[in-house]
């Protein structure tokens, strides 16, 4: 496990780098005032916290250690300690039902978050574990995608059901969910198109995906997901909401956390939504992404050790 808690530590280091830095900059052995508090609310609302997680937790630093000496790696062990303790309820892997034959995961996001590739990883993960997996190519309408998807397929030997360029998604998770349970499948991965600049017609898109999907097994998608890109920073609360608008969103899972140094906005989602995440992605490879543990990205996004 310590070599992915370097590589998440890694991954994080634009993250922390910042935070970090922020931190000691503010600190520089003074006591902690209401000036300091508000100069360290600053650094986490650069950080991508968000106001009211940053309000949050420089008030419980205050509790404590209010016109304190402290040092900044005291600052950043208590902060961490206190954005464990809003991300420990949410910290949630993905459980897969074996029962259902197959466990339906309908995977949704905005086009580039990453939906096609966390699918690809995913289907690795299971299919390690012994699953017998099949995707879905269900973002009929990006040929690249489809194709992505059939790639990872080749890649982790899981059957891919596809469709030309343009056809009804629907009608594809349909024919997915009848082969899935002809074969026993244990997990049927559903990809789905993204494209929210016409957010009238997606919705509709996706309530229609669901209603067919529910044609064949009323009590599926058994899970919902929701993929986030953490280069959008704040913009990731508005599409968690929108998504939620549309579809029954179970769960959400963080990709891109390497390219970015607005790994805080994880902390401000689980603050606001408090929507189990199931994962995180620190990079390329299916074993970058990862399920999703509270205080370690606590420490990593604080710069501290393992």
């Amino acid at each position: 496990m310590s070599g992915w808690f370097s590589r998440l530590k890694a991954g994080l280091s634009k993250s922390s780098s910042k935070i970090v830095g922020g931190i000691a900059d503010v600190i520089k052995k003074r006591k902690l005032d209401d000036e300091a508090l508000e100069e360290l609310e600053e650094v986490l609302i650069t950080a991508d916290m968000g106001p009211a997680t940053a309000a949050k937790l420089t008030a419980a630093l205050a509790k404590s250690r209010f016109d304190k000496e402290v040092t900044d790696e005291e600052v950043r062990g208590a902060l961490a300690e206190e954005i464990a303790t809003i991300l420990e309820p949410v910290a949630k892997p993905l459980e897969i039902n074996s029962s259902l034959k197959p466990h339906v995961v309908l995977v949704v996001g905005v086009n580039g978050s990453g939906k096609t590739t966390t699918i690809g990883k995913l289907a690795q993960h299971y299919r390690e574990q012994g699953l017998k997996v099949m995707l879905a190519a269900g973002d009929t309408f990006r040929a690249a995608a489809v194709e992505q998807l059939q790639i990872w397929g080749e890649r982790t030997g899981c059957p891919v059901i596809a469709k030309e360029t343009g056809a009804d998604a629907a009608g594809l998770a349909f024919d997915a969910i009848e082969r899935a349970k002809a074969e026993g499948s244990d997990v049927l991965l559903i990809d789905t198109a993204g494209r929210l600049h016409n957010k009238k017609d997606l919705m509709a898109e996706l309530e229609k995906v669901v209603r067919v999907i529910r044609k064949k097994d009323e009590t599926a998608p058994h899970s919902t997901l929701l993929v986030l890109d953490a280069t959008v920073g704040q913009n990731a609360h508005s599409q968690v909401e929108t998504f939620r608008e549309m579809v029954n969103v179970g769960g959400l899972v963080m990709t891109k956390l390497d390219g970015t140094a607005k790994g805080g906005v994880l902390v401000a989602l689980a603050e606001k939504f408090g929507l189990p995440i199931h994962a995180i992605g620190v990079g390329e490879k299916a074993e970058d992404l990862r399920p999703f543990k509270a205080d370690d990205y606590a420490r990593s996004l604080m710069g501290i050790a393992e």
